[in-house]
């Protein structure tokens, strides 16, 4: 790290502290002579547009001072709050920071001056069991560099609290915003893997509880049909082949079923007309599979990403199971929306409510929303009616 850089974790160094200190008290007595003899013009409606330049413009100083000596950008504005919290910090740090200075500075000149005159006197220290003599000149070049380390401490927690109420008033520096944005990415991450796993746990549900059965339902219809055939023969009778024919019949019929609960599967897993025909094809199938009216408004002018479009799909589609098989909801309706920097799916139902956002299902969709910079909301009270939107970016970061 450079002698003028600012520390890894966006606090400022002790080199550059006592610059910005210095620039903040002024600006900070100008904040306040700005307050004390400029607030009366708020109360004159003809000169509030002239004292409002002035603050923007004093605010405008000081996050030019908090990004050049303290590393801290910040994308707020500020305004008379943000001027009148610095103007007093401002003023009572640097107050504080540079009478401790001239302390520091009067002990050090006032101890190198006895000692190279020769002046200085013999002074006794006692400490408990501790009897020490020494001169006036090291006694205060001693106590000269205890005031300076001091003084250096107060210019950095001067400097840290002036950041400090940079972020209250004008929002997280560049720093902050990193450290956030790295720690959101890190629970997204991990969100990601529990949805993969719960999205495995659930397909093997569907083929253990569906598929499986149906296909053990399958084998056993048709081994009783062979061993009808080969028990009765070519002699067997009439009787014998109805038998057989109905045992084949009820294999088909279930072969049927297993091909049905397959594409179901499939389905759920992921809808290749997503990919083909694109999202409003998609929810039309999701919205006939549901087995009550689903209403889609469409209102897209194009074609989303492929991960927002895949996203907004689930979202839709776990809605709509869930108003089915929870709710017992009889009406769905699904609206899709977009502006300018995002779209949105809405999901209501007029269900019995009561849907519980940290259940598997919607906490998984709020998960795959999240890792995409975008936000889930469930508004279900007890007795309904239900409402899920999910608000994505049309452009999603890329990590």
């Amino acid at each position: 790290m450079s002698w003028g850089a600012s520390t890894a974790t966006g606090r400022p160094s002790a080199v550059r502290a006592p610059f910005g200190v210095l620039l903040g008290t002024v600006t900070g007595v100008a904040g306040l002579a700005l307050i004390c003899v400029g607030w009366p013009a708020l109360l004159v409606p003809a000169a509030r547009p002239a004292a409002g330049r002035t603050v923007a413009r004093l605010a405008a100083l000081e996050r030019a001072r908090l990004a050049r000596w303290y590393g801290h950008e910040s994308t707020g504005e500020g305004g008379l709050g943000f001027v009148a919290a610095r103007a007093a910090v401002g003023a009572l740090a640097g107050y504080a920071c540079f009478n401790a200075l001239f302390l520091a500075v009067l002990l050090l000149l006032g101890g190198l001056w006895d000692l190279v005159r020769g002046g200085s006197e013999p002074v006794p220290v006692t400490l408990p069991g501790v009897r020490v003599v020494t001169s006036s000149g090291a006694l205060g070049l001693t106590a000269g560099l205890a005031a300076l380390t001091l003084t250096a401490l107060l210019f950095v927690a001067a400097a840290a609290l002036d950041r400090a109420v940079a972020a209250r008033f004008l929002g997280p520096g560049r720093q902050e915003r990193l450290r956030r944005r790295v720690a959101e990415l890190t629970a997204s991450r991990t969100g990601i893997v529990r949805a993969v796993d719960d999205e495995r746990r659930r397909i093997e549900r569907d083929l253990h509880d569906g598929v499986q059965q149906r296909g053990v339902a399958l084998a056993m219809l048709l081994g009783r049909a062979r061993h009808q055939i080969a028990s009765d023969g070519a002699a067997s009778g009439e009787a014998g082949r109805a038998r057989a024919a109905e045992l084949i019949d009820q294999a088909y019929t279930e072969s049927r079923r297993l091909l049905d609960e397959l594409r179901g599967v499939a389905w759920r897993i992921y809808p290749t007309a997503l990919d083909e025909l694109g999202l409003r094809a998609a929810l039309d199938g999701a919205a006939e599979r549901a087995g009550v009216p689903v209403t889609v408004h469409y209102g897209l002018a194009g074609r989303p990403a492929s991960e927002v479009e895949t996203a907004l799909y689930f979202v839709a589609r776990e809605a709509i199971t869930n108003a089915v098989k929870h709710a017992a909801a009889h009406d769905i309706l699904v609206v899709l929306s977009e502006d300018e920097r995002t779209v949105s799916v809405a999901i209501s139902d007029d269900g019995r409510g009561g849907a519980d956002p940290a259940g598997g299902g919607l906490s998984g969709l709020a998960r795959r929303v999240r890792a995409l910079d975008g936000e889930l909301t469930v508004h279900s009270p007890p007795g309904g009616p239900t409402r899920i939107t999910a608000t994505l970016p049309k452009a999603p970061a890329c990590g």
